[in-house]
């Protein structure tokens, strides 16, 4: 495995969209406490991924929920260029090169949860 190249926007922005909603979306309960995490992308677009006891689900938000505050905001947030989003995801670079806001903790129970067991 190489290292990490840049993606053209559009295909990064696609990139994120897809991983969210088929690598993170199931029908298994996430086994912690009920969590929305936030990802945005500078070049404008944001997704939420909602974690419950009954699923996971992905969601794109509107331009005007990208500011993450009010009763629907979500525990944690990470903000990067889309190429930087679809890495992180993918992990190719380590999440610290988001700029991350909220409970930190949730990214790595992100990552260390399989749906699968």
């Amino acid at each position: 495995m190489g290292a990490p190249q840049p993606l053209p926007d559009e295909v990064a922005l696609d990139g994120v969209d897809k991983f969210l909603s088929t690598c993170c979306a199931t029908t298994s309960a996430w086994p912690h406490k009920p969590a929305a995490i936030d990802f945005h992308a500078t070049e404008g677009r944001s997704w939420r991924l909602s974690l419950s006891a009954d699923d996971a689900r992905a969601t794109r938000l509107p331009i005007a929920t990208a500011a993450g505050e009010g009763p629907d905001a979500p525990a944690a947030s990470a903000r990067g260029a889309a190429g930087e989003v679809v890495l992180v995801l993918y992990d190719r670079i380590p999440i610290d090169s988001l700029q991350l806001d909220g409970d930190r903790r949730l990214f790595d129970l992100l990552r260390a949860w399989n749906p699968a067991e």
